[in-house]
C-alpha cells in the first residue's frame, strides 16, 4: 500500500509521518523543499518536491499510484494563500485522483485534516454552554475556517464508488513541538502573577494532543468504518485544571483570584485603543467558553478515545 502525505512538513504532518513509517508503509511526502528531514525508526520517506499553488503544475501525473492521501496542508498565515490551497488545490487534487481511480478502476481512500473550527465560535454569548456534534451545521469565522470547511465540503461532494473520504476535526492541537506560542504565553502570564479567571468556574479548555490526532488520522486511513465520516476529536476537561498544571509545572501558587467577566470586558474596551494591551475580545471569549466537542461518535464508531491525558502531557509544551 502507498501512502502521500500533504502538509507533512508541519506540526501534525510530521508526526503523522513518523509514526506511519514505524507502521513500514511506503510513504511520499509532498513537499515545496527537497531539504526536509524526518526523524524515523524506518526507512526515510520519499521527499516529491511539488507547489500545489503552481498554476503549470500537473495534477494527474503526481496522483495515479497511491492508495491513500493524508491532507495536513493548511496556511496558518498568509490569508492570501488559503483559498488557493485549501479550495482550488484541493478541488484541482481531488478531481485529478477520481479521474484517475475511475480509469484505473479502483478505489481511493483520502483522509482531511480538518477542525473545529468549522462549527464558528459560540453565538450570541461566548460564555454560553454549548454541545457541538458533527451534525452542528457549520459557520465558520475568519477565512482559514471559511476555506478549510469549503475544502471539507468539496471532498464530501467527490464521494463515490471511487473516492472515499474520512474528516477529522479536532479542537486545539498541543505538543511539545507545537509552533502556536498560546499556551506558551498562558504560561508566562501564570508565571508572572497576572493571570486571573474571568466570570463563572466551569469554563471549558478544549485540547487535544497531537500524537491522539494522529493516531485518529491513521484510523481514518485504514479502518473501513471510517469511510464517508466526519469525527470530531477533543479532550475536553475544566480550565482550572489546565492552569492548576502550568502554574504547578512552573512552580508557582496555582492562581485563585476572578473577575466578572462585564467587569473584565469594560476594561478591554477601554483599552481597546492600545495595540499592546493583552485583553483582547478574542481572548475573553476563549477564557468564558463552555463549548464541549461530542466525540461519542469516534468513541463509538472506532473505539477511539483520546489516551493522552490534559493535565499530564500540556506542561511538554513549556519544558
Amino acid at each position: 500500500m502507498r501512502l502521500l502525505v500533504l502538509g507533512g512538513r508541519g506540526f501534525i504532518g510530521k508526526k503523522l509521518v513518523d509514526a506511519l513509517a514505524e507502521k513500514s508503509y511506503q510513504i511520499d511526502v509532498l513537499t515545496r523543499s527537497q531539504t526536509e528531514s524526518f526523524r524515523t525508526n524506518n526507512l526515510n520517506p520519499k521527499l516529491i518536491k511539488c507547489n500545489l499553488l503552481d498554476s503549470e503544475f500537473c495534477f494527474d501525473d503526481l496522483v495515479g499510484q497511491y492508495d491513500v492521501i493524508f491532507n495536513c496542508a493548511g496556511e496558518l498565515h498568509d490569508e492570501s494563500l488559503m483559498h488557493p490551497l485549501h479550495v482550488e488545490a484541493t478541488r484541482k487534487l481531488v478531481d485529478a485522483y477520481k479521474r484517475v481511480a475511475q480509469k484505473q478502476n479502483r478505489t481511493i481512500h483520502w483522509v482531511q485534516l480538518s477542525s473545529v473550527g468549522a462549527y464558528g465560535p459560540n453565538h450570541p454569548k461566548a460564555n454560553a454552554e454549548r454541545m457541538v456534534k458533527e451534525e452542528t451545521i457549520p459557520a465558520p469565522i475568519g477565512e482559514y475556517e471559511v476555506t478549510k470547511t469549503l475544502a471539507d465540503e468539496i471532498i464530501e461532494k467527490a464521494a463515490d464508488e471511487f473516492f472515499s473520504y474520512s474528516i477529522l476535526r479536532p479542537s486545539n492541537v498541543y505538543g511539545a513541538e507545537m509552533s502556536n506560542n498560546s499556551i506558551r504565553q498562558l504560561a508566562a502570564m501564570i508565571k508572572k502573577g497576572l493571570f486571573f479567571y474571568i466570570g463563572k468556574s466551569d469554563a471549558v479548555s478544549n485540547y487535544v494532543h497531537v500524537d491522539d490526532v494522529v493516531d485518529a488520522l491513521i484510523l481514518c486511513g485504514f479502518d473501513s468504518r471510517a469511510k464517508g465520516q466526519i469525527f470530531n476529536l477533543s479532550n475536553d476537561c475544566d480550565q482550572t485544571i489546565v492552569i492548576n498544571a502550568l502554574a504547578e509545572s512552573l512552580g508557582v501558587p496555582v492562581p485563585r483570584l476572578r473577575f466578572n467577566e462585564s467587569f473584565v470586558r469594560f476594561i478591554a474596551f477601554i483599552f481597546s485603543w492600545l495595540p499592546t494591551f493583552p485583553l483582547k475580545k478574542s481572548r475573553i471569549d476563549a477564557l468564558v467558553g463552555r463549548t464541549h466537542y461530542d466525540t461519542s461518535k469516534i468513541e463509538s464508531l472506532l473505539q477511539f478515545k483520546p489516551s493522552r491525558d490534559v493535565e499530564k502531557t500540556i506542561i511538554d509544551v513549556i519544558k
